[in-house]
């Protein structure tokens, strides 16, 4: 029979389910976290703009800023990959893809829950 410690569990949890990091320059790096790593409120909110995108006529740009500045570990460094992306939807989007893409795994295992 297997035996595990909780430390080795945390370990493979952090390892399937980590962040997304996005550089923004040498001094900041802004970690995109997990819908499971967030709190049940968060996740809500999240869904919540997920649907909003889909909404005909919303404001994009809005929207999956205000998804950023929610999964971001910290609302100063969100602030400044925003300021950095300076509102150009093309990139915004590809973030957001890309932050998808990295969440995937994450989100698959919270529905069959």
């Amino acid at each position: 029979m297997a035996s595990f410690t909780l430390d080795n569990i945390r370990a493979a949890a952090d390892a399937k389910y980590g962040s997304t990091d996005i550089e923004v320059d040498e001094k900041t790096t802004v970690h995109l976290l997990n819908p499971l790593r967030l709190p049940k409120e968060k996740r809500e909110k999240l869904m919540n703009l997920q649907d909003e995108m889909d909404k005909e006529g919303s404001d994009q740009e809005q929207v999956i800023s205000d998804a950023i500045r929610l999964v971001a570990d910290h609302p100063k460094k969100a602030g400044i990959l925003l300021d950095q992306i300076g509102g150009d939807l093309a990139v915004l989007a590809q973030l957001f893809e890309t932050y998808g893409k990295g969440a995937q795994v994450g989100e698959a295992s919270a529905s069959a829950s």
